[in-house]
This record gives structure tokens, C-alpha cells and sequence, in this order.
């Protein structure tokens, strides 16, 4: 009678709202982990099989908005000669879309070349499996020097018009 209880109680708690959004949270992390890590091993298969076909890759530059196909002619010359990049993440935090398949994230990231950056994106499910849509890879600029930055990006004449 212990057991059928225990099962019962268990089953009651993996069905509750909480559970749910916990294991939905989790699994969405792990996606996201594995993308950075298939990353840092330059392992091409892996890292795009994380992306949905519609996905969309913006860049640190204002110029890179990549699609999908467009973001493998960009990192296959890299990951070829087995050069990835390491962005670990510091602190993340995932919403999820109430009835849908939809989550949000945003991370702050520490890289080696670039110090803190920030990851920010959409995933959607398919197939039961959790996929990137979106990825935004950006560099926080703090409030204090930000005049600063514009001025140098406003040089470079690549502010936009």
C-alpha cells in the first residue's frame, strides 16, 4: 500500500504545474549547455542539430543576421580546423510561454576575448526535442562609458543613418 502511496504521490507531483515549468526549465538548460559546448569542441553536427531550420544567428556586429544555412558557411571554416569558441555561461534565466512550446532566455556569458557578453534567444520544441530559434550574442556596454562606445562606432561610419 506504501508503494501504490508513494507512486501515486509521485506521479501527482510530476504532473503539477511547478514540476512541469522545473523539468520544461531544465531541459531547455541543457539544450543551451550543449550548444556551448558542442561550441567550444567545434563539433558541427551537434552544435546545428540544436537549431530549428528556421533559425536565425545575430552576431555581436550589427551586420551579422544569419539564417541557419547561412550561419554553417560562416562557422564550418572554423569548426573544420577544430577552432570553436568558449562562452561560459555566469547566470541564466528561462521563461517559458504559458501553453505554448515557446521559451525565452537570456544569459550572461564570460569569454576568454570578449570578458562579459550576453546570450540572449527563443526556443521551440519539435519533435519533444528543444530547439534553438533564435540566438543573440551581444556585448553589454556599461551605462558610464557608453558615450564613449557610440563616439567610436560613429568613427568607424558604420553607426546606422
Amino acid at each position: 500500500m506504501l508503494k501504490i502511496l508513494s507512486f501515486i504521490s509521485l506521479f501527482i507531483w510530476m504532473h503539477s504545474p511547478s514540476a512541469l515549468t522545473n523539468l520544461a526549465n531544465d531541459a531547455v538548460s541543457q539544450t543551451i549547455d550543449r550548444f556551448h559546448l558542442a561550441a567550444a569542441n567545434a563539433n558541427y553536427d551537434e552544435y546545428f542539430k540544436l537549431f530549428a531550420e528556421d533559425a536565425v544567428f545575430l552576431g555581436t556586429d550589427g551586420n551579422e543576421r544569419w539564417t541557419k544555412e547561412e550561419f554553417k558557411a560562416y562557422v564550418n571554416p572554423h569548426f573544420s580546423k577544430g577552432k570553436g569558441w568558449l562562452y561560459q555561461s555566469t547566470q541564466r534565466n528561462i521563461s517559458l510561454v504559458k501553453g505554448t512550446d515557446i521559451a525565452f532566455f537570456d544569459e550572461l556569458l564570460f569569454n576568454n576575448y570578449y570578458g562579459e557578453c550576453r546570450g540572449s534567444g527563443v526556443l521551440i520544441k519539435v519533435d519533444s526535442q528543444w530547439k534553438i530559434l533564435q540566438y543573440n550574442l551581444s556585448i553589454p556596454v556599461p551605462n558610464d562609458i557608453s558615450a564613449n562606445i557610440v563616439g567610436l562606432i560613429q568613427k568607424t561610419n558604420k553607426a546606422p543613418k
